[in-house]
């Protein structure tokens, strides 16, 4: 199992992180933290690196259902989704695979309530 869900865009990575945050905000999730990588790596370390945002995206009915499943699971949320400009000049956008990051917790609910979030997930994906 793969422990994320990818599909390749062309064009601007701009243009691309406002087709995801629609597509996310499509299937109700929201983004409640935004890292530019390629900023925080220049400022920190004075690394070059390509441009690279981490959206942290969340889904507060979801969300909240898997908390009253198992109230550790916060330390697994938000749901990442990668937005990055590859070598070839195309972006790639990837998100977590939930039921590959909660399948570390034996809960069979937890893992019924993951799926739920990986089809909404890959449908934001797909809809790019």
């Amino acid at each position: 199992m793969s422990y994320y869900y990818s599909k390749i865009l062309d064009g601007p990575i701009e243009a691309a992180l406002e087709r995801v945050r629609s597509a996310l905000g499509t299937e109700g999730f929201g983004i409640i933290n935004e890292i530019d990588m390629s900023k925080t790596l220049k400022q920190k370390i004075g690394a070059d690196f390509r441009p690279y945002r981490i959206l942290g995206a969340c889904n507060p009915a979801l969300a909240y259902e898997a908390l009253q499943i198992e109230d550790k699971v916060g330390t697994m949320l938000p749901c990442n989704v990668i937005v990055q400009q590859l070598p070839s000049g195309e972006i790639e956008v990837a998100a977590i695979n939930p039921v590959a990051s909660m399948s570390a917790i034996d809960n069979e609910e937890l893992k019924k309530a993951a799926n739920q979030v990986k089809i909404k997930l890959e449908a934001a994906i797909d809809r790019l």
